[in-house]
């Protein structure tokens, strides 16, 4: 009861919005929206509709003291959560997933621990206890190992669908997030990586409502791809360079063997290998310097 006062009490001083970006998640979406109004009724409550098929753009025109953004089509968990953070003007931005799995008191801790302790931004983790979804934790596991290596930390959950950002701390990065459900993931890696005061908050989540749109295979690739893409962002140098290593070392140790050996001099193959990898390195470093200015462009 004390969190729920804190929320009324820091809502007089402080914009809110809490992006709820939906995917025909019809079945759930009135009973997350009635609970988020009752309990953040000062808050400005964007409801991105990206593209659904189940009758949820009916059932958002009859609920009052909403925004709607309407996609004509499926464009992605990351471009619904863009479309809103480019229409909102408060000081705060949180995002809250319209599936029925986060309870609002959860998001009542987010929302508080990051006012009141002016962090940039809170990241719900999820416990022991929160609901999962087990064909899918090989590869949750995979992501958030290779993020933890780059990071040089432990993150106790990557892609969590309740968080809250200091909006002008993620309008400076709106630039870098991909469209796809990998905005969760991109989000925590720049929040790390560039600095900012980040809170973990513990959180519970519930069984979804409906059936979730993410597809092991499909989206295992784009996992695949994801976990390049946040290297390249992020560490683009070192990812380069053991590019370059795997194919400079082993040609130039196979080339020198056989010039020794056989008196024949450097092997063509070998050589070529081995210029492919020196390629990579000077590529590596153009791409160092292009992602830092990608990442510094707006701060």
């Amino acid at each position: 009861m004390a969190l729920r006062t804190d929320v009324r009490r820091l809502g007089m001083r402080m914009k809110l919005t809490i992006c709820v970006p939906v995917y025909n998640e019809a079945k759930a979406l009135t009973g997350v929206l009635q609970d988020l109004r009752a309990l953040f009724s000062e808050a400005q409550i964007i409801v991105v509709d990206d593209g659904s098929t189940d009758g949820t753009q009916e059932l958002l025109k009859s609920v009052a003291g909403i925004r709607v953004i309407q996609h004509e089509r499926n464009r992605g968990y990351g471009a619904a959560i863009k479309s809103a953070l480019r229409q909102t003007s408060g000081d705060y931005f949180a995002w809250f997933d319209g599936d029925g799995q986060h309870r609002v008191e959860d998001l009542e801790k987010v929302v508080t621990t990051l006012v009141e302790n002016d962090f940039d931004a809170c990241i719900g983790m999820r416990g022991k206890d929160s609901d999962f979804v087990w064909n899918r934790i090989a590869g949750k596991w995979l992501l958030s190992f290779v993020a933890e290596w780059i990071a040089g930390q432990g993150i106790p959950d990557l892609n969590s669908g309740l968080r809250c950002f200091r909006s002008s701390v993620l309008k400076r990065h709106v630039h870098l997030l991909p469209d796809g459900f990998s905005a969760s993931t991109t989000s925590t890696m720049l929040m790390i990586k560039r600095q900012y005061r980040l809170k973990w908050v513990p959180i519970t989540t519930r069984k979804r409502a409906g059936q979730s749109s993410v597809r092991v295979i499909r989206d295992g690739f784009q996992g695949l791809a994801l976990l390049i893409r946040i290297f390249v962002l992020f560490e683009s140098f070192r990812f380069f360079f053991v590019l370059s290593a795997i194919q400079i070392i082993p040609a130039g140790i196979y080339g020198t063997w056989r010039a020794i050996t056989h008196r024949l001099g450097f092997p063509t193959f070998a050589a070529m290998v081995m210029i492919s990898g020196i390629l990579t390195f000077f590529i590596g470093i153009v791409c160092d310097q292009i992602t830092a200015l990608r990442k510094e462009r707006f701060e």
